[in-house]
């Protein structure tokens, strides 16, 4: 595999800007051309621009952006690092992620500290001169690096970011720079793909001082031959400079619609890095066979969260997939509001094969997934609970097993008599919400002859978001009841599990952000073989 692209040239940079509306899939499109390179033997590395003041994305509403993914150091980002670390297979870092909020917070403490010696603080040039700085540091040591500006090119957030592009380019070699535009390309009522929204964005991106190398349509269906040829002729690009992104059932399968299309040849060629590149005879081809991988059955799984929106529970759903492929069946999820199941959750979850009880914040819902819990318990029904869903397990046990009425988490309700979830020690004297719960990779030590060592084996490190976990003067009591804690990080529970159960198994961490096609998450496995096994004990009981 190469090291570098060329002898002394340096990391190569592919910007990939987006236009007419967000949510296209700029960055599925960056993290599927990055795929391509690393086929081709290239070391691949990400940089997500986030326009908003935030620092970072935890104390985000999932509502407005989707999940707050959290990588291996602790930074708490937008859901596409996700996107970027399946799809590179690669540990992102929070330098990794700029957002405006960072930018501005880095600059003015320097300014507070008298390091710019008087001079007057601008965007330009200290704002700008710091996104360079972040991005030529994030690519250090890597042959390509994709930078992925969010929103659209116009949005007054991301002046600066457009501008820091131009100079980037102005000051590096052409070959080294390369800006990709993705684009809508929507159909009239007469059918036609209509090109207009395309031009009119690369006009905005032009009159800032911008000229896409490469322009990517998005539409339901490839562009017509004269479509491409009315984006270049408008647009300025060459007609093989102009490529289709159209809507495919499976995200994963996007890197093999843009490889037929070309795309990753004519980034190689325009960066020229082609010589360096493995012969297309020899290139890694793990990942089609993953995801081209023939699937028969399907299992349903229910997942109960509070949030009736996919990309707030994005990496769990991805994680189940990863299973799924892992076991050549596809997994259907049920998306499960859990404010909607009092009084008809046991109707409800019996539609399912399997329940998941993911991480979360808050009282809102949390009665009811205290239900889904005991219902998987008493069922018999294999059960998955993440971080909030592991909290909820322990307050049911509590509950229901122990006999400790009214037992819960102090989170929501500060004077229960059995808190038997709560606050991290470290937190009492906690005041900002940002940046400070326990967070990112931590090891934990499993117990021999248990579920999670037959999973995990004598180990696992994974990545954690939480200020609550089991109170350790309910620990003994928990266990002589039959609960075990398989997991421990010294005397922090991480890990439990029922012996007498087809699957009962909670994680205070979040093994879904670690989950990859061709690596599932080992408890999305194991979940998976359980519930794979409850549906054809189903199937052979109705049979029968």
């Amino acid at each position: 595999m190469p090291t570098n692209p060329g002898p002394d040239s340096g990391p190569k940079f592919v910007f990939v800007t987006g236009g007419v509306m967000s949510g296209l899939g700029k960055g599925i499109t960056a993290a599927s051309t990055g795929r391509l390179l690393e086929n081709a033997g290239f070391d691949v590395t990400a940089v997500k621009i986030d326009p908003y003041l935030n620092v970072d994305a935890g104390t985000m509403n999932p509502y407005q952006h989707g999940e707050v993914y959290v990588l291996k150091d602790g930074g708490e980002v937008d859901l596409d690092l996700g996107n970027y670390e399946r799809f590179l297979d690669a540990d992102m870092s929070f330098d990794q992620n700029i957002t405006t909020g960072k930018l501005y917070k880095n600059v003015i403490e320097k300014e507070r500290a008298g390091d710019y010696l008087g001079k007057t603080v601008q965007i330009i040039p200290h704002i700008t001169d710091d996104i360079k700085r972040r991005i030529r540091e994030a690519a250090a040591g890597h042959d390509v690096c994709l930078i992925e500006v969010g929103g659209t090119v116009g949005d007054i957030e991301g002046g600066p970011y457009y501008e820091a592009i131009r100079q980037f380019a102005h000051e590096e070699r052409d070959e080294d720079v390369l800006l990709a535009h993705v684009t809508l390309v929507p159909y009239s009522k007469n059918g036609e793909q209509k090109t207009k929204p395309t031009q009119h964005s690369v006009k905005e991106l032009r009159s800032i001082g911008l000229q896409p190398d490469i322009v990517v349509g998005r539409c339901e269906d490839e562009l017509d031959a004269d479509t491409k040829e009315k984006i270049a002729l408008f647009c300025d690009v060459p007609t093989e400079a102009v490529f289709s992104n159209p809507d495919v059932e499976d995200i994963y399968h996007v890197p093999l619609m843009v490889e037929e299309e070309g795309l990753d040849e004519y980034v190689m060629d325009r960066l020229e890095i082609a010589d360096a590149a493995r012969p297309e005879s020899e290139r890694a081809s793990q990942w089609r066979d993953i995801v081209t991988r023939e699937q028969s059955g399907t299992v349903t799984v229910a997942l109960v969260g509070k949030y009736a929106l996919e990309d707030a529970y994005l990496s769990i759903h991805e994680a189940l997939k990863h299973a799924g492929l892992e076991h050549g069946i596809e997994v259907e999820v049920l998306w499960v509001d859990a404010e909607e199941m009092a009084n008809t959750h046991e109707r409800r979850l019996k539609e399912a094969d399997g329940i998941v009880v993911p991480g979360g914040f808050g009282t809102r819902g949390t009665g009811e997934k205290i239900a889904a819990a005991r219902y998987a318990r008493e069922n018999d029904v294999p059960f998955l609970g993440l971080c909030l869903g592991f909290q909820m397990a322990v307050i049911e046990y509590a509950r229901n097993v122990c006999g400790l009425n009214d037992a819960h988490s102090t989170e929501m309700e500060a004077d229960t008599p059995h808190p038997v979830i709560g606050l991290l020690p470290e937190q009492y004297d906690v005041e900002d919400l940002g940046g400070t719960m326990r967070l990112g990779a931590h090891e934990t030590a499993i117990e021999r002859e248990t579920l999670a060592a037959d999973l995990y084996g004598e180990s696992c490190t994974e990545r954690h978001r939480h200020r609550y976990e089991v109170n350790p003067e309910y620990i003994d009591e928990l266990e002589t009841a039959g609960l075990t804690f398989s997991g421990r990080a010294n005397n922090r529970m991480e890990i439990l599990e029922l012996q007498d159960h087809p699957f009962f198994f909670g994680t205070q961490f979040h093994p879904e952000f670690r989950s990859r096609p061709g690596r599932a998450s080992p408890p999305f496995v194991g979940f998976l073989d359980a519930t794979i096994d409850e549906r054809e004990q189903r199937v052979n009981e109705v049979e029968a």
